[in-house]
């Protein structure tokens, strides 16, 4: 199974312009042991959420928000994409995450084909964008 770990840091993340030598070194630590033990497929910081936009629908048209935005609460700054066992698993690993006070990681399931019925297999079939492949689901 896949699982998503979302970095959703505290409220002193939007503000900062580049992490602390520390915080890399702890940070890249983690990731290196999530290699080690084979569970780690994809990584990624992400800029601030006043560098990103939101794309919000209605009625079929796309609006889009420049960030900042003043509505969010919590905003996701990373992410880590694994492969585990067990949503146990998962979770056990996120609470290995060098965070800071206030920082939070949301772990999510991530959705495989086979999750879904025999129809919604059967139109998913029919995109372009071939299906993700692991050798471990």
């Amino acid at each position: 199974m896949r699982f998503m770990l979302f970095m959703i840091p505290g409220e002193s993340y939007e503000g900062q312009v580049e992490p602390s030598v520390e915080d890399v070194a702890a940070m890249s630590k983690f990731n290196e042991q999530l290699a080690q033990a084979g569970v780690l497929l994809a990584l990624d910081g992400l800029h601030p959420a006043s560098e990103g936009a939101r794309v919000r629908f209605s009625g079929g048209q796309g609006t889009v928000t420049d960030g900042p935005f003043a509505e969010a609460k919590e905003l996701v700054g990373g992410y880590w994409l694994i492969q585990a066992k067990s949503k146990e698993e998962a979770v056990a690993w996120a609470t290995r995450v060098p965070a800071g006070d206030g920082d939070m990681v949301e772990v999510r399931r991530v959705y495989e084909m086979s999750d879904f019925s025999p129809e919604v297999q059967a139109a998913g079939e029919l995109s372009q964008v071939p299906p993700h492949q692991t050798t471990a689901d």
